[in-house]
């Protein structure tokens, strides 16, 4: 990455940084390869941060099915997070895992798992085949006499709620077969003549509806899957470990015992360990570092959070290969308003990265990201992937409960993990007096709303838009690669009057 005049004397963020367009021979988006040079399975530059709000199975799977990785957050207990990681494991590759009830539940049920939006659907199954199943439909295998059909979830918003789901299928759809889930024009063939759809996303019309179709492998359920899913699985590559299953990073906090943590994870199949604290340049979070790193368990390891080239030394020393890079830029986090720590996120990524490079290690940026072009800014930084967090937080996938506000609107809850609310989940085993004094010192937002977007409910709708941006930055710079961007990158200084310019218009003058 180069400047364009005189080198700035102060720290920046995203906000105050532009890119330059330059002359280029990239003809088109997807002639762009995003994946990361880091040694991770992701085959796109985006991390779903190890936040309890942000990251569960259900988002780290179908993340990862678009090649990005979600990192399951430490605050769990290590069964609790093997089985986590073990549920991922199973899930399908070429359609999405399946929201499962069965017959007797209500659409009201439906509606506390799923927004009325298009593009999803519950399926339902004969009222004693998915009990056994409710908590992983997917591992059950359940058999296709057992499937009654899918109802999409748009139309749940037009019957009663005490609606009895097995009520409202009529008729039976043989449904799409796992094997012709290829890549390329065929799949999303075989979706379209299943559903009548053209992939759009609309809801305006029949012919613009994009149901989704039940999908089997022989007899059994394998999940669902639009034509939307279909023209997706065309375009991104999956995320997948060595015997092809989706892919998977869980955190490891640096308290008790993390070697044996690491170890017992990675036994459970993850393909990524991050080891996580706020302040990663401490001792602590060295000798746990060192203690992951003598394992020797074959895995990308994950440290941080830093923000200074001797962080990076220092973290690489001690057994990292990438290094998570950000103190204080996240919508969820009021470190720097308490305690004035923490730097400008540009800044930060560029210095780390270069010193990084110097040493043949990564980094990943973490936080800060509020639209594509702030992805684009730290991959020209030198980032090899972008941690993001309380916007995925408020998608379909994410773990925290649907709720609905008094004008309707659907959200999910979200929260810093330094918080109080934070605190008292990871320290609920103290006694009132030392879990007391934890949350004395909390700090970060115990419960913020996250609105879904209804353009965009799903994290695979974020992905779309995020990398489609990103894609548009590599072409600009001319550059194919995410190691042609990091050189060919060109990066202005801009006023705050600079950055509302580039903004569109909310309304016509």
């Amino acid at each position: 990455m180069q400047f364009i005049g005189s080198q700035p004397t102060v720290d920046l963020t995203y906000s105050d940084v532009f890119l330059v367009p330059r002359r280029s021979a990239v003809t088109s988006r997807l002639e762009v390869d995003l994946s990361p040079g880091d040694g991770t399975p992701a085959t796109i530059p985006l991390v779903a941060a190890n936040m309890n709000a942000v990251t569960g199975p259900r988002l780290a799977a179908t993340i990862a099915r678009r090649g990005g990785l979600g990192v399951l957050p430490q605050d769990l207990s290590v069964e609790r997070l093997a089985a986590a990681v073990r549920w991922v494991k199973r899930q399908p590759v070429a359609c999405d895992s399946p929201f499962v009830l069965p017959a007797d539940a209500t659409a009201g049920d439906a509606l506390g798992l799923l927004p009325p939006v298009a593009g999803y659907g519950v399926v339902v199954a004969s009222t004693g085949a998915a009990a056994a199943d409710d908590a992983d439909p997917a591992a059950g295998g359940l058999r296709r006499e057992e499937i009654l059909g899918v109802i999409p979830a748009d139309r749940l918003a037009h019957v009663p709620g005490d609606a009895r789901l097995g009520d409202l299928i009529h008729g039976r759809r043989p449904g799409v077969e796992l094997a012709a889930l290829g890549a390329g024009r065929d799949a999303f063939d075989a979706v379209r003549a299943e559903t009548g759809a053209d992939g759009a996303g609309g809801t305006d019309g029949p012919e613009e509806r994009d149901d989704p179709a039940v999908v089997f492998d022989g007899d059994r359920l394998a999940g669902t899957v639009t034509a939307r899913g279909a023209l997706r699985g065309g375009i991104y590559r999956p995320a997948l470990d060595a015997d092809g299953r989706l892919a998977v990073a869980v955190a490891v906090g640096i308290n008790g015992d993390p070697a044996a943590k690491a170890r017992a994870l990675a036994d459970a199949g993850a393909d990524v360990l991050v080891v996580d604290t706020a302040h990663g340049h401490q001792d602590g979070m060295i000798r746990a570092l060192a203690a992951v790193a003598d394992l020797d368990l074959g895995l990308p390891i994950v440290a941080g959070n830093v923000v200074t080239a001797d962080g990076v030394r220092d973290l690489v020393e001690a057994g990292t290969s990438i290094v998570k890079v950000g103190v204080g830029p996240g919508a969820m986090c009021t470190t720097r308003m308490m305690t004035a720590v923490g730097r400008p996120q540009f800044s930060a990524v560029l210095e780390a990265a270069q010193a990084a490079r110097e040493l043949g290690a990564h980094v990943w940026a973490d936080g800060g990201v509020r639209y594509p072009r702030d992805v684009a800014l730290a991959l020209a930084a030198g980032a090899e992937s972008v941690m993001i967090g309380s916007w995925f937080a408020g998608t379909i996938e994410g773990p925290g409960g649907l709720r609905v506000d008094a004008d309707g609107r659907h959200y999910k809850e979200s929260w810093g993990m330094a918080s109080t609310k934070a605190v008292t989940a990871r320290f609920g085993a103290l006694d009132a007096y030392e879990r007391a004094r934890k949350e004395l010192f909390a700090e970060g937002i115990s419960s913020s709303k996250i609105y879904l977007d209804p353009q965009r409910p799903g994290i695979e709708d974020l992905l779309d838009m995020i990398t489609s941006g990103v894609r548009s930055s590599f072409t600009y710079a001319g550059a194919r690669s995410l190691a042609e961007f990091h050189t060919r990158a060109h990066v202005g200084l801009q006023s705050a009057a600079g950055y509302e310019e580039g903004k569109a218009l909310p309304v016509s003058w």
